[in-house]
């Protein structure tokens, strides 16, 4: 297994390379909204995660602690949601802006807003991404966003799009929600939801 972060050219972003040699299997969660420390995940994220090798997180995390129990389970990386405050995640390091990630062959762009369709180009739509006069270098196989509070899979000129929903308020309810599981394999991804119970 490798993970080599490099600087891709591009102001605050980062191209992660991660590869496993053949399978890789990746949990997707967003909106969790976690406000306070004493306030955890529901424990059927974890079984839901269970044999995941990266899981990444679409955004409105709120605190770092959401993180910090996601990453019990296996490596987080995390986009800044419209919610999420500087002074509470400023720091954290699984926070990045502008991702693109090089998974066993596919390349996925991981966002809090969905990239604007078209071009699938992230520059008005992309909230906290590259600025917005540059064109991303590596266009998208896969797109993970939030922000809708909706769970959606859906394939737009080849490319894979999936928003996991939100794992804690799913159509704006609190209640059990949904998350994500990507499968990538010899270059091909596919993705299914998963309602938590």
């Amino acid at each position: 297994m490798s993970w080599t972060p490099h600087n891709t050219g591009l102001t605050g972003s980062l191209s992660i390379r991660y590869s496993i040699g053949g399978k890789l299997l990746i949990g997707l969660i967003s909106d969790t909204h976690i406000a306070v420390p004493s306030k955890t995940l529901p424990p059927q994220i974890k079984k839901a995660f269970r044999g995941v090798d990266l899981i990444l997180h679409a955004g409105d995390i709120w605190i770092s602690s959401a993180l910090d129990e996601l990453e019990s389970i296996a490596p987080v990386i995390a986009a800044w949601g419209d919610d999420d405050m500087e002074v509470d995640l400023g720091n954290d390091k699984r926070m990045l802006t502008g991702h693109t990630l090089h998974l066993d062959g596919i390349t996925l762009w991981l966002a809090h807003i969905k990239p604007r369709y078209g071009l699938i180009s992230p520059q008005d739509e992309w909230y906290s991404s590259w600025p917005k006069n540059e064109e991303p270098k590596d266009p998208p196989q896969v797109v993970v966003y939030g922000h809708t509070h909706f769970a959606k899979i859906e394939d737009y000129k080849g490319v894979l799009f999936v928003n996991p929903g939100s794992a804690t308020l799913p159509s704006y309810v609190p209640k059990l929600g949904t998350v994500a599981l990507l499968n990538i394999s010899s270059g091909r991804a596919e993705a299914r939801i998963l309602p938590l119970e």
